[in-house]
């Protein structure tokens, strides 16, 4: 079975703040609450190191997609099954819209679990409410 997410926050930064922030892997373990690192292969496979409740997980992701300011694609090619994007939207030009949708292959009774009561979205919700935050200390810097 496999688990989807869609998910948006609107943030009051300019498109090429927010993309500046999650273009760069080492901001991640910032402002998503279940990546624990982020280590960089080369210029398109990273190492992601995760902590779950009830698991650690490790996955091998590639960039499949990469447009500035646009949207960053990418799909697991070891571990869990799991392959996302997140795109970024112009809505002023002090402000943007950032959307992460991601498909996923829950494992174990807790991503079950998640899945099943939406848990994986309200934390979702809380990571890109985190990335708000980052990107708009940054553009007020």
């Amino acid at each position: 079975m496999s688990s989807s997410l869609l998910e948006s926050v609107d943030i009051e930064a300019p498109v090429a703040v927010s993309w500046a922030l999650w273009a760069d892997v080492t901001h991640w373990p910032k402002f998503l609450s279940h990546v624990r690192t982020v280590e960089r292969l080369d210029d398109t496979h990273f190492v992601w190191q995760l902590s779950l409740p009830g698991a650690d997980k490790n996955f091998v992701a590639e960039l499949t997609e990469v447009k500035p300011q646009d949207r960053i694609a990418w799909k697991t090619t070891e571990g869990v099954h799991h392959a996302g994007v997140v795109t970024f939207h112009r809505l002023s030009d002090t402000s943007s819209r950032v959307t992460l949708q991601i498909e996923y292959s829950p494992e174990g009774f807790v991503e079950h679990l998640g899945s099943l009561t939406h848990l994986d979205s309200a934390l979702a919700n809380y990571d890109l409410g985190e990335f708000r935050k980052l990107a708009e200390t940054a553009a007020a810097g």
